[in-house]
């Protein structure tokens, strides 16, 4: 048989980049489904992981099951050709088949695991479908390949092949519709930069008061010395107030704060209670205010 490292490799990479987009697309549906169906005892950040993961798995998705189409279609092309070529290759959809089967047993734990830590009933129902739907697409096709089905009805074959384009591109417009665009995602990795200065800044004043037994007048005395945060490049520039009984931070926002998280984490202060409602960093979108109330030390 001729090319038999040429065949081999082209064999190997199909595999392989068929593993790779059956787990890029279970994790995209499993990230929609939960972000489609809320938990009102998530936090914020399993949100935010699951809007994450599924843009990981978009971008998994439009390189690798391109090109696993690809070399599957090359693999079937020289299948046809050479009986040898074909008989080469049986020990690896073998293999392909046995690796499936691990995948769909490990897949499966863990969606029971989940649903017996607590999980959605309807989470449960429709990752256990996302499971059996997506690996037994892919157990039917090779069980067929192994008998030679495919190799004597290429029709079929492509028709096969087209239903799972279209299912693949369907998750991904779902994901596209379920997670953020770029610009969001920048503009909400602002909103955290942005929330994590004014941390710094009350932490700062805070220190400052707890030493002085004042406020600072100005957020460079705050910092002796040391360089002040600055805002995001395009935004209004970060405020300070001295007020009557405290002191006040003000900045711009993109998005209004979520409604999964109402405290963020902050360094902490001097003493403790020295700032009454540090922990509120609610905002809306567009210029926000923080005032702060100061016990006396």
């Amino acid at each position: 048989m001729e090319h038999t490292a040429k065949n081999f490799a082209l064999q190997l990479g199909s595999l392989i980049a068929l593993y790779v987009s059956l787990m890029s697309l279970i994790f995209l549906l499993f990230s929609i489904i939960t972000i489609a169906f809320p938990d009102p005892l998530e936090s914020y950040w399993q949100v935010d992981s699951a809007s994450s993961s599924i843009r990981s798995s978009i971008a998994m998705l439009i390189v690798f099951f391109p090109a696993y189409l690809v070399l599957t279609r090359k693999v079937n092309t020289a299948r046809r050709r050479s009986e040898d070529y074909l008989k080469f290759t049986t020990w690896l959809v073998y293999l392909s088949l046995l690796l499936g089967g691990v995948v769909l047993l490990g897949d499966l734990v863990s969606v029971v695991n989940t649903f017996l830590n607590g999980e959605l009933t309807i989470r449960f129902v429709l990752k256990a479908l996302t499971v059996f739907v997506v690996i037994g697409a892919a157990f039917f096709y090779y069980l067929k390949d192994v008998r030679g089905y495919w190799q004597t009805h290429e029709k079929q074959s492509l028709q096969y092949g087209a239903t799972v384009l279209t299912v693949v591109v369907v998750a991904l417009i779902l994901g596209f519709f379920h997670t953020e665009t770029p610009a969001q995602v920048r503009e909400h990795t602002a909103d955290n930069t942005t929330l994590a200065d004014l941390q710094d800044m009350e932490w700062h004043i805070e220190n400052y008061y707890s030493l002085n037994g004042t406020v600072p007048k100005t957020l460079e005395e705050a910092y002796q010395g040391f360089e002040t945060p600055t805002a995001v490049v395009g935004r209004r520039a970060y405020e300070y107030s001295v007020t009557q009984n405290g002191f006040q931070l003000c900045a711009e926002f993109a998005f209004v704060s979520d409604p999964y998280s109402n405290v963020y984490t902050r360094p902490l202060p001097a003493e403790e209670n020295m700032i009454k409602g540090a922990s509120n960093w609610e905002h809306t979108a567009g210029w926000s205010c923080f005032p702060r109330v100061l016990s006396i030390p």
